[in-house]
């Protein structure tokens, strides 16, 4: 595994990252909530991209993987603002950002807050606003009263040690929601949903769906595919839609 380059945020975090260099429409790959740069996704998109000589880049959020802080003490508004800042300094053409679960929900607000440096967008499970919709909801009444009194609480994980959820986590996120308000989408966007994924439901794709507006937005749902999406047809199709992604912004 060869090691990875480092980029410095204004605020001081330390994202470690790999770039593939290119010709062609560049790729960003967004990973998930305490997931890194080094999962099956990521690295089989490298591999692709190196294959097909296009620009790409997957890294870590601070707290994740390689990348300075500890995860403890991040949020979503964190981890948007590290992938908002090594876009900008990475790259110099609108990419096309691929987003897994909470990648997802960060490719939407950078899709809002950055919108001239995206040309179309992937979502992979993509799931906004899950620390309101998903987590918050869901807590008991004295999960939420240790969350206010300790600052924390512990949720399983089947992937490993359980979570840590912060209340700053809880609280950034309701500053960060992109179903609360309109969401244009002005470039090709494909969202890929599993039927048997049971971390993200599928009536979170379908309100994302409707929801969002753009000219070019499609949801594809795969039987019995699950929250990882990393079978060989899966990655397939991850591919296949790039290209579809691609076909439809050198049209435009």
């Amino acid at each position: 595994m060869r090691e990875p380059d480092y980029f410095t945020t204004p605020q001081g975090r330390k994202i470690a990252y790999h770039q593939t260099f290119g010709k062609g429409i560049g790729v960003v790959f967004l990973g998930g909530f305490k997931s890194d740069m080094e999962g099956t996704k990521a690295i089989y998109l490298e591999n692709w991209a190196i294959k097909n000589n296009r620009p790409f880049i997957r890294f870590d959020y601070s707290g994740h993987g390689e990348s300075s802080e500890k995860f403890i003490d991040g949020c979503v508004g964190d981890w948007k603002q590290d992938s908002l800042e090594l876009i900008n300094a990475l790259t110099k053409e609108p990419q096309i950002l691929i987003g897994s679960s909470m990648g997802g929900w960060i490719s939407l607000l950078l899709c809002r807050e950055i919108p001239a440096n995206v040309c179309g967008m992937i979502g992979i499970a993509a799931a906004p606003d899950f620390t309101e919709n998903s987590m918050w909801t869901s807590f008991s009444d004295i999960q939420k009263e240790t969350l206010s009194k300790n600052g924390y609480i512990e949720l399983p994980s089947e992937y490993d040690d359980p979570y840590l959820i912060t209340k700053k986590l809880i609280e950034d996120g309701r500053d960060q929601l992109v179903l609360k308000s309109p969401l244009e989408l002005r470039f090709p966007c494909r969202f890929l949903q599993g039927t048997a994924d049971v971390d993200v439901d599928i009536s979170v794709a379908l309100r994302l769906i409707n929801h969002v507006s753009g000219s070019d937005i499609r949801l594809t749902l795969v039987k019995d595919a699950d929250h990882r999406f990393s079978n060989q047809d899966n990655l397939r199709l991850i591919c296949k839609t790039i290209h579809s992604v691609t076909k439809a912004i050198e049209k435009d």
